[in-house]
């Protein structure tokens, strides 16, 4: 295998190149899907860039209420700003081109994320395995349905920057073996992490483990923990002042950056400073310091927070947790998922498990030069894997750490090829690139694993078509015009319309609106005297459906005289007059006083 020592930088010419080619691909791939799928399909993306430009009208920097959702209250979004803003900057300096900038931003944002992630892919795939691994970590993320997903044209959401600073951080936790500096980098990455949103903490988690049992197993790493533990203290409490307006330093939430984390953030880095000051222990004695600081952190920090055991949700409604928070398929187990459907499941974990296992490998033979690099490494990917088996969301996290793992396995591969070009090896060259592609694995899956029953409903391609449509900014293209109103909606409806008109909304897919949320179930489900209820009490003037989506067909149990039930008997009573024509992708509905 190359020396990973070899060659210490990236060939700034391959970068762009390979950047260009998956660039491409994905442009490629957008602009012939605009046909039938709009360039911001999910919810989280419209609503991100609705918050853009309400920043960019003047809306406080600390101001986080979605004024027009919860109509006519308003309601609380957790989103952190540090994302809004460099969006805001971009799509401020392309209106320049008129109304393009919003399409033109939505290209450049992600493939602008895309190159930054190829570069630290890049670096760890050089630092792990030497130059021959650069090119596979350059070119596996184009076969991998996490970057298809995160990095795609269309996607305003933060996950690319929270993946990009978790690679970060192990790339800075590796680059401090040999520099102290870079334990600064990692702190920084880390709270920045924090700022942008909770997912990051299981890879924030892996930090603090990797620089404490760095110090445990290595001398002369007091300087590295210290710098560590000094700039994540610092940079979490500069997150914490960017992320929370003054009259909430104090207030704990356990969905965002907030007192009850940044408290943990703060006392781990003083514990880490503290712990560097025992030059004279040795490795047992460190280690044992260093569990017991562990457990006085998280002792402190439980007995000042107690409800961080309840997790983010733990406020919520619990009819809300049971028919809405619970039935997320991006919150289920990754063996729920699975058993679901099967491709995706099976397409995040094999790379992670087939990086894993070239680690395990690695550190068995005992390669001196880079071992301790590869042991934080499988720290890394064992963190993330345990993250991903809670919640099939966090193989957001997890596969981007697996490329530069899988491209070393490519990478020796190819050598054993170049030796001896047989028939053997040649297989195993395009089986190491097969199971570390994750778009190749689902193909595979989805032909030699039948899906269940339950997943195979007939019709199912139309449907997804018809709530494409219905997403499209054409299909707004009429309600933009109207004077704004106070509107109805599905709750996967509601980002869309809030992205596309001037109007409010009482639903769209977020936890703290867990009122507008609860209404919105309600006005479909419950009976149509309820219904009305709420629509009077609210100021609703119109109520917009999607026909394709299921919440308007009931999915939750609903009475005999509800919208959804009425609706499908064309029985809806005479307060709710249709507008919309017959063939429209969005139902119309005005609401007539009593």
């Amino acid at each position: 295998m190359t020396n990973p020592q070899a060659a210490q930088r990236l060939d700034p010419r391959i970068v762009l190149a390979c950047w260009a080619f998956v660039a491409v691909f994905f442009v490629v791939r957008a602009v012939n899907g605009l046909a039938t799928t709009p360039l911001v399909l999910d919810t989280d993306d419209a609503m991100r860039l609705t918050n853009v430009h309400d920043l960019l009208a003047g809306q406080g920097w600390y101001d986080q209420v979605q004024h027009r959702l919860n109509a006519p209250y308003g309601a609380e979004i957790h989103w952190s700003r540090l994302v809004d803003l460099p969006e805001a900057v971009l799509v401020a300096l392309l209106r320049i081109f008129g109304g393009l900038a919003d399409t033109i931003a939505a290209f450049v944002w992600p493939l602008g994320l895309l190159l930054v992630l190829l570069i630290v892919n890049g670096r760890l795939a050089l630092r792990l395995g030497g130059s021959g691994a650069v090119l596979p970590a350059l070119i596996l993320p184009a076969f991998s349905l996490v970057t298809m997903a995160e990095f795609a044209p269309g996607r305003f959401d933060h996950h690319g920057p929270q993946i990009i600073a978790g690679l970060v951080m192990l790339g800075a936790a590796i680059g401090a073996l040999e520099r102290p500096r870079f334990a600064i980098l990692a702190g920084i990455a880390a709270a920045l992490s924090l700022g942008i949103g909770i997912e990051g903490l299981p890879m924030i988690g892996a930090t603090i483990l990797a620089f404490g049992l760095n110090w445990v197993l290595r001398p002369g790493q007091a300087a590295t923990l210290r710098g560590f533990g000094i700039s994540l203290a610092l940079a979490s409490l500069l997150a914490l002042t960017l992320g929370v307006a003054p009259s909430r330093w104090l207030v704990p939430a356990y969905d965002e950056v907030s007192i009850a984390y940044v408290s943990g953030m703060v006392l781990c880095g003083m514990a880490l400073v503290a712990l560097s000051l025992l030059t004279r222990a040795n490795r047992v004695m460190r280690l044992i310091a260093g569990i017991a600081a562990a457990a006085i952190v998280v002792g402190i920090v439980l007995a000042l927070w107690p409800a961080l055991l309840k997790g983010p949700y733990g406020g919520l409604d619990p009819w809300l947790i049971t028919n809405w928070i619970d039935k997320i398929s991006e919150a289920q187990p990754w063996a729920v998922s699975l058993a679901a459907s099967p491709a995706y499941p099976l397409a995040v974990m094999i790379p992670v498990l087939v990086a894993l296992a070239v680690a395990g490998w690695t550190l068995v033979r005992r390669r001196t030069n880079s071992r301790d690099a590869w042991l934080l490494y499988a720290l890394f990917l064992i963190v993330g894997l345990a993250a991903m088996l809670l919640q099939i969301r966090a193989a957001r996290m997890a596969v981007p750490l697996a490329v530069p793992g899988a491209a070393v396995l490519i990478a020796r591969a190819r050598e054993v090829y170049l030796s001896k070009r047989t028939i053997v090896p040649i297989l195993g060259l395009v089986g190491s690139w097969c199971i570390s592609a994750g778009v190749l694995v689902a193909l595979a899956a989805n032909l030699l694993i039948p899906a269940p029953a339950s997943s195979a409903r007939a019709g199912e391609g139309d449907s997804l078509k018809a709530i494409h449509s219905c997403l499209a900014p054409s299909a707004f293209a009429n309600l933009a015009e109207l004077p704004p109103e106070r509107i109805m909606t599905p709750i996967d409806l509601g980002s869309h319309m809030l992205l596309f008109t001037p109007h409010a909304v009482v639903a769209a897919p977020y936890h703290r609106n867990q009122q507008g949320v609860r209404d919105a179930f309600r006005f479909f489900n419950e009976a149509i005297e309820v219904a009305r209820q709420i629509v009077d009490a609210r100021g609703i003037g119109l109520v917009v459906i999607c026909p394709a989506m299921a919440e308007v067909h009931g999915v939750v149990p609903y009475a005999p005289d509800s919208f959804v039930a009425l609706r499908e008997a064309n029985a809806l009573p005479p307060w709710l007059v249709r507008k919309s024509l017959s063939g429209e992708p969005l139902e119309i509905y005005s609401v007539l006083p009593r």
